[in-house]
């Protein structure tokens, strides 16, 4: 992996097993769900981790993109339904920090991708999911709604599939997954980590600002009217003409050679 004069600083991690694990390589940041024993099922430890995490890795301007996977044979089953534990950042307050993160975020799917399981991967903006995954909110088969499902599928899929999956509670294959348009990506069993990293790679030997950029203008005029989203990208886009990384890509295009990137 590629370290241009990046940070390696990491998070403390809190007391007790570390339940994410967290890991700087150059410009990227791994995040890893640490609770294989349960799936990777989002506790309030977690959940918390989580959340300190993703702050930390928003807050960095050393870290340009950002994989999440879960550590065994899942990615996370979900909310963790047994735990009760009291106080930490709540699920709105997790997908609100998801919400506003403009690097790029990809996940990799190597397993079960549940309820919330599946809220983290729909928050990334590319996802590769092993052959062998499975998503899926099947709350309805405890007697449960759903605080992602409802808010985000029919975001992302036609809302007649939308209710099929949500409705049943049944689970889908990565191919499904892959026909609905919600995986990037289907890849052999065991490799859903190494084509995600390829991706990284991908992403990292473009210019971070540029890449935040197309993320938030993206995000931010979905559902605008064409002449305000317009408004808005060329806003930002004359924000980043005169960055210093802008004049870096001018300059490395003029002498045929690759642009240094320095995230300003």
């Amino acid at each position: 992996m590629e370290a241009n004069n990046a940070a390696t600083a990491t998070p403390t991690p809190t007391s007790g097993q570390d339940v994410l694990l967290y890991e700087v390589d150059g410009h990227l940041a791994i995040l890893t769900l640490n609770r294989p024993e349960k799936r990777n099922a989002l506790n309030a430890a977690l959940r918390t981790r989580l959340y300190e995490t993703l702050s930390e890795f928003n807050n960095n301007p050393d870290l340009w993109v950002a994989i999440i996977t879960g550590r065994g044979p899942a990615f996370s089953s979900g909310h963790d339904l047994l735990d009760k534990t009291p106080g930490g950042p709540s699920h709105q307050d997790l997908y609100r920090l998801l919400n506003s993160i403009y690097k790029p975020m990809i996940s990799a799917v190597n397993g079960y991708c549940l309820a919330q399981g599946c809220a983290l991967a729909l928050n990334s903006d590319i996802r590769v999911a092993s052959e062998k995954a499975t998503f899926g909110w099947p709350q309805v088969k405890r007697g449960l709604s759903s605080i992602s499902g409802p808010t985000m599928l029919a975001r992302s899929v036609p809302l007649n599939k939308a209710f099929e999956v949500l409705l049943t509670g049944d689970l889908i294959t990565a191919q499904q997954a892959y026909d609905l348009s919600l995986v990037n990506k289907v890849v052999p069993d065991g490799e859903a980590m190494s084509a995600s990293l390829a991706y990284a790679h991908k992403l990292l030997a473009n210019a971070p600002l540029a890449l935040r950029a197309m993320k938030e203008v993206t995000l931010r005029t979905l559902h605008l009217r064409s002449d305000d989203a317009y408004n808005i990208a060329e806003l930002m886009f004359h924000k980043l003409e005169a960055s210093e990384d802008a004049i870096e890509g001018i300059k490395a295009f003029q002498e045929k050679r690759a642009p240094i990137w320095k995230g300003r």
